[in-house]
């Protein structure tokens, strides 16, 4: 059917060109008018520049662009609304390779389209108007079809950038052509409130009208018509405030000189509730200081609107919001990344910066150590801060600009007092009186005349002595005593003495007016006549200068090393962004010479155990920058100064430390990442060929250790070099480098699962080399000697076939050793000598080591030794019975291997039980003495032998549990009232060893080990701390009823004891409910009057144990228990705690209704303020939290009630009671009991009520008691009988680390 209609168009359109539209309209509109349009604006230029076009032909040109245009605009948004359409398509992503739309074949032609109208409207259109101005509707049409191509979500795409240039270019040509400037302005202000996707198309839209088109005024427009939206109205709604805050930060981005120009009017929006907007602000004005306000050159208004912003951002740096925090901190790091910010400003933002550092917000304290790091790395200062190095520098330069201030400084010279010149005046005025009285000589006429006023004359007369004329002034001051007679100054005693009264006037005269304006002309000038030394002004402003520059260096280093003090501590933070920042900080702090910088090292180095892997890379990466990429060139530079650093960091670590690192240098090892010629040097410098201190021959030794750990074939090919160096004669000069030797040594056997183990023959030269030193330092008063003895017996027993013959051979030699001494000291004193203290001590480790180490060679190695053999002879049998297929019921159960098992360990235990410290073997004779140091300290007086005799006394109980039975009281004993704290920290570790080995031996002692938590030594606190949180981590003591003892330790002065508690409760709360089951019985103990703990303690130790606490179940259930509790609490100050543990409690809706329905247990204490204030509290965070209308009518109906309460207190005591015989007629349900809340008895009275009650129960079980429900009386007491004897010991897996001496 459109073939005759085009056919006809066709004709038309060949006769009449363009104007065939006028009668063929319907047809093109059929068929779309693209090719209509190009013809007509390829002859629109032709007829347009046609003077003599005629009024009918302009209207008929007009007519037929409207409407080829009108066609033009309604095809392309009939294609735009299908182009949407297939983008949310292309969105879903259910949908894959959907075949190609009408939608995606009108993109490849809106280009060309959008081009096409842009040279329509670059025309001067004008003409067919008649001149006029282009009609609004016309322009609108294409300007319609722009702003929905924009509306499109996908505009922003990439692959559409010619599509928004063109459409770019198009409104630029309606705006400059057509004016249409203001219809724009609201547009874009809409299109930017509707559709955030448009504003940094937007963005980049109006930078390029302003460069390249001229239209800067529409930058202020828009700037204007954002910046007179209300911002009250922003915070309400929501819709656009975010395209508002894009199109801001990215117009600053891109014309940030326009955007300064025009900030004025969008300052308001600063003190608006939109973080959004402000955010916006403050970044358009960090693009303003980075590429506008920057550099030195600056004119006067520039530096004064430079720092107008600046202090606007510092001001911000505090924000209500954290997110206004974060990103003002985000700009300034910026800004000084760009060197934008001057050094006046330095530091006051890096004060700022250290300031955030404590704040709540994570992405605050991560931006803040950002902010530091940049101000590091861009620093104007020197490479190197150290505020110690700056400190002498600075100091002498101030000396000088003093100096040199001091030299410049004017001198006057020096004046001579009025009275004192008078003096020296005064025979020749005297003189010149006493020539008045005489007869005029010839030739001397008396012309002088006194003037009109007493003034004047005075004058007159002070002119005189200054031209030192004193007889004229002597003469004119006689004839002004009469004319003036009576007169200030002119006032005298009488005639009889004149010559005095002259000379009295002439004085008051001269040296009143010298007061104010000296006489001598000459004289005032030399008064402020300066004296300039020579020195060029130049020289001392550079001073000045220099001295400026250094106090900046050295407050912004004593800044940057509090910031590190603060930093180091958020390494153990819960965020893992926190974490790395903070790593990554330290690396930058230490390659610009920070003293403090290797202590963040240090204490990054336990990170490496992290659970998580993004922390453990972080502090391999840090390290791998820090030590492994030295900045030398050769390899021998790079090795040395790997080594060096590395060996810098062992300088006094803790063993924690040095096992962190080892397990650093180990990865890297197993990665190659460190070369061969480390290893060569750390060789050289063992074995002396490399010249070294003794101290980086120790530091080598263990990092060649180190690295055998990730390849241990680097010390099992060098084991004779080892023990011929390491444990040569020169050992007994420091024991420090054997024991390294040793240690290190120890690292070579790896065991497998079922292989041999490595072990060397007894007569193998590293053993006899021990023995030697061994014996050889035994009679020797070394330190060092005991560690090195320790390692010695370890590896020993670790390596050597028939471990206890050579270690019996030692014991041997040494106490033969001990005998001759005492032999020798008996010939001395005949017969009343004693052995040396230290004799006796290194007796006493020797003992102890062996002791435990033959304990541990039984459990583990034999054990593990029987075993290997078992399922080897079991595999052999297997083998051969493949054949027969025949298995037992024994078999098939499984029960062979347990069977066998248990024989071992039944073997094992016997021989620890009945051979070890019976009369035939060797460590019997030493158990008497032992006992006799521990049970009388006093004639040896000696700290360190009671701390030795006390912990070989706690190892020889390891061996056996009859042993240990029958010394356990004088252990415990000894423990608590030994006064020497070494003492005390020994025998807390050996009982917690004990703890291990014989549970229930030592249960019924756990009371006085959780009493060593409030020992006076804060050693004995901490040692105290660590062994009981391992035990109950293991599940190895009681917790109920004492582990309050370990809330305690939440608030003491010490900051180490309270990490180790804080350590424990967070540990104890990955335990399920542990931490929530415990809390009744932490709060029932610490809230007892008797308890000692201070009010605003318990508030600390609540406030820390609360946190933990993070289901609603578990908040519900706390909430109504806490409130029952107050029916039984019996002080004030119980009802204060318990409704501070209320306040911190994040109470729901359920919560809530609980404590609606539990009221009246609580009531009656409102009328203490400090509970009422709590409770308020609760109901203020339920606000907070957002609530629906029901819970809220339900907060404010509890709010009525506290109020009521509060006010009228206990006014109505009838009502009260009634109340209270009520509340005590309904018994309690089970699940709101309050067993858990009330203190405990004594132990007294729980025996008396268990002896009344029930018979001797059976065996007790060691568990992990934090089960709410199983608080019964009889799990508070352990009481030990004959029936509880194990039959069955617990291996040992680990021995006690630390010792105290």
């Amino acid at each position: 059917r459109l073939s005759p209609c085009f056919a006809a168009f066709r004709a038309a359109s060949r006769a009449r060109g363009a104007l065939a539209v006028l009668e063929h309209f319907d047809c093109v509109y059929r068929m779309g008018g693209r090719a209509v349009v190009s013809h007509h604006s390829n002859e629109l230029p032709t007829i347009l520049s046609d003077s003599e076009l005629s009024h009918a032909d302009r209207a008929a040109h007009l007519n037929a662009l409207k409407m080829n245009c009108y066609l033009l605009t309604g095809l392309m948004d009939a294609f735009e609304v299908e182009t949407c359409k297939n983008s949310c398509l292309e969105a879903d992503p259910g949908r894959k390779n959907h075949a190609k739309t009408s939608g995606s074949l009108w993109e490849e032609e809106r280009e060309p389209l959008l081009r096409l109208l842009t040279q329509l409207l670059q025309l001067d259109l004008r003409q067919l108007w008649g001149g006029l101005v282009v009609e609004e509707e016309f322009v609108s049409l294409m300007t319609r079809s722009c702003y929905r191509i924009l509306e499109n979500p996908s505009i922003g795409l990439q692959r559409y950038r010619l599509t928004r240039e063109a459409v770019t270019h198009l409104l630029a040509a309606a705006l400059l052509h057509c004016d249409r400037m203001f219809s724009a302005t609201l547009k874009i202000t809409q299109m930017l409130q509707h559709f955030e996707h448009v504003a940094p198309v937007f963005a980049q839209a109006v930078s390029l009208w302003a460069k390249e088109y001229g239209l800067k005024s529409l930058v202020g427009e828009l700037l204007r018509e954002i910046g007179q939206i209300c911002p009250q109205d922003l915070a309400r709604e929501a819709s656009g405030v975010k395209g508002y805050a894009t199109f801001i930060s990215e117009l600053a981005e891109q014309i940030p000189a326009l955007v300064l120009s025009n900030m004025s009017v969008l300052l308001p929006h600063l003190d608006g509730e939109s973080y959004t907007m402000r955010n916006a602000i403050l970044a358009a004005m960090a693009e303003v200081l980075v590429q506008v306000l920057n550099g030195d050159q600056l004119e006067e208004a520039a530096r004064g609107t430079r720092d107008k912003f600046l202090s606007m951002l510092q001001a911000h740096v505090c924000d209500v919001h954290s997110f206004v925090r974060s990103r003002v901190l985000q700009l300034f790091t910026r800004i000084v990344q760009h060197k934008a910010l001057p050094l006046t400003q330095f530091q006051a933002v890096v004060s700022l910066a250290v300031g955030r550092l404590k704040d709540k917000s994570v992405l605050v304290v991560k931006n803040a150590v950002q902010l530091l790091a940049a101000f590091l790395s861009n620093n104007p200062f020197s490479s190197k801060l150290s505020w110690t190095a700056l400190d002498e520098p600075l100091k002498k330069e101030v000396q000088k600009l003093k100096e040199m201030r001091d030299r410049s400084r004017p001198r006057a010279a020096p004046v001579i007092a009025p009275e004192e010149e008078w003096e020296a005046m005064l025979p020749e005025v005297r003189a010149a009186t006493q020539q008045l009285f005489q007869p005029l000589q010839e030739g001397e006429d008396e012309v002088l005349e006194v003037e009109e006023t007493a003034e004047r004359t005075v004058e007159q007369i002070t002119g005189l002595l200054k031209k030192l004329n004193y007889k004229s002034a002597a003469r004119l001051t006689q004839k002004a005593l009469c004319r003036f007679q009576g007169k200030e100054p002119f006032v005298g005693p009488g005639e009889e003495n004149e010559e005095a009264t002259i000379l009295g006037v002439l004085k008051r005269l001269y040296t009143g007016e010298n007061s104010e304006d000296p006489p001598h002309d000459n004289s005032s000038d030399k008064i402020e006549e300066v004296v300039q030394e020579e020195q060029p002004q130049t020289e001392l402003v550079k001073q000045e200068m220099l001295v400026h520059y250094l106090q900046d260096a050295y407050n912004f280093s004593v800044k940057m090393t509090e910031a590190l003090n603060l930093i180091s501590k958020m390494m153990y933070e819960n965020s893992v962004s926190v974490v790395q920042e903070a790593i990554e900080f330290f690396v930058t702090v230490s390659q610009f010479g920070v003293p403090q910088a290797l202590l963040g090292v240090r204490r990054m180095l336990p990170l490496i155990w992290s659970k998580e892997t993004g922390i453990k890379e972080a502090v391999l990466s840090a390290y791998r920058q820090l030590y492994l990429s030295p900045s030398e060139d050769s390899k021998r530079a790079k090795a040395q100064a790997l080594v060096h650093s590395l060996s810098l960091i062992m300088v006094d670590a803790s063993l924690g430390m040095l096992q962190c690192l080892e397990e650093i240098i180990s990865e890297f090892v197993q990665k190659d990442e460190i070369k061969p010629a480390v290893t060569q040097l750390l060789w050289e410098r063992f074995t002396e060929k490399s010249p070294c201190s003794t101290l980086e021959c120790r530091a080598a030794v263990m990092l060649l250790g180190m690295m055998a750990r990730g390849k241990p074939e680097i010390i099992g090919t060098n084991l004779d070099i080892l023990v011929t160096v390491g444990l040569s004669e020169k050992a007994c000069e420091d024991y420090r480098l054997p024991q390294e030797v040793c240690s290190v040594i120890s690292k070579l056997p790896a065991l497998g699962k079922n292989s041999a183990p490595f072990r060397l023959p007894q007569n193998h030269v590293l053993f006899a080399c021990l023995s030697e030193t061994v014996s050889k330092g035994f009679a020797q008063p070394s330190s060092h000697w005991i560690p090195f003895m320790e390692a010695a017996v370890t590896l020993i027993y670790q390596m050597a076939e028939g471990a206890e013959e050579i270690c019996a051979d030692i014991l041997h030699v040494c106490s033969q050793q001990a005998l001759e001494k005492l032999q020798e000291a008996d010939e001395v004193s005949d017969g009343s000598g004693s052995l040396s203290t230290f004799l006796l001590l290194h007796l006493m480790a020797l003992v102890g080591q062996v002791a435990l180490q033959q304990v541990v060679y039984l459990e583990v190695s034999v054990s593990a030794e029987l075993r290997r053999r078992r399922l080897l002879k079991e595999e052999k049998t297997k083998k051969q019975s493949d054949t027969r297929n025949e298995t037992t019921m024994e078999e098939e159960l499984g029960l062979v291997g347990a069977t066998a098992d248990d024989t071992e360990a039944e073997l094992i235990h016997s021989i620890c039980e009945t051979e070890l410290l019976d009369g035939k073997h060797l460590l019997s004779a030493f158990v008497p003495l032992v006992l006799k140091i521990c049970n009388n300290p006093g004639p040896h007086g000696d700290s360190a032998l009671s701390a030795a005799a006390a912990l070989t006394l706690g190892k020889l109980c390891m061996i056996s549990s009859e042993f240990c039975d029958s010394h356990l009281r004088l252990l415990f004993t000894m423990m608590e009232k030994s006064p020497l704290p070494d003492v005390r920290s020994n025998l807390i570790i050996a009982a917690g060893d004990l703890a291990i080995r014989f549970p229930n031996l030592v249960e019924p002692w756990t009371s006085h080990l959780y009493a060593r938590l409030r020992d006076p030594c804060p050693s004995v606190r901490q040692t105290a701390g660590l062994v009981l949180t391992l035990l109950i981590l293991k599940d190895m003591v009681k917790v109920k009823g004492q582990v309050s003892e370990m809330a305690t330790l939440l608030v003491d002065p010490e900051e180490a004891i309270v990490a180790v508690a804080q350590n424990f409760f967070g540990e104890l709360a990955s335990k399920g409910n542990a931490v929530y089951n415990l809390l009744p019985d932490i709060i029932s103990h610490l809230s007892d009057p008797n308890s000692g703990i201070e009010e605003e303690s318990f508030h600390t130790i609540m406030r820390h144990l609360f946190s933990y606490i993070t289901k609603d179940k578990q908040t519900e259930s706390l909430v109504e228990k806490l409130c029952q509790r107050f029916r039984t609490a019996r002080t004030e100050r119980q009802h204060r705690d318990l409704s501070h543990c209320l306040a911190l409690l994040p109470v729901s809706e359920r919560g809530l209704h609980k404590l609606q329905d539990n009221y009246d247990c609580f009531a009656d204490k409102l009328q203490d303020p400090a509970v009422y204030n709590c409770f308020q509290t609760v109901l203020a965070r339920f606000r907070r939290a957002g609530v629906k209308p029901e819970a809220k009518a339900l907060a404010e109906e509890l709010e009525q009630k506290l109020s009521a309460s509060h006010k009228r207190g206990l006014d109505s005591t009838e009502t009260f009671q009634q109340k209270h015989l009520s509340s005590r007629r309904q018994p309690l349900s089970p699940a709101n009991s309050d067993n858990d809340f009330v203190t405990p008895p004594s132990r007294i009275l729980q025996n008396h009520k268990r002896a009344q009650k029930r018979p001797p129960r059976k065996k007790t079980v060691i568990t992990f008691s934090s089960d709410e429900e199983n608080n019964s009386e009889d799990e508070l007491l352990a009481e030990l009988r004959e029936e509880e004897t194990p039959t069955k010991t617990t291996p040992i897996t680990r021995s006690s680390a630390r010792r105290r001496r």
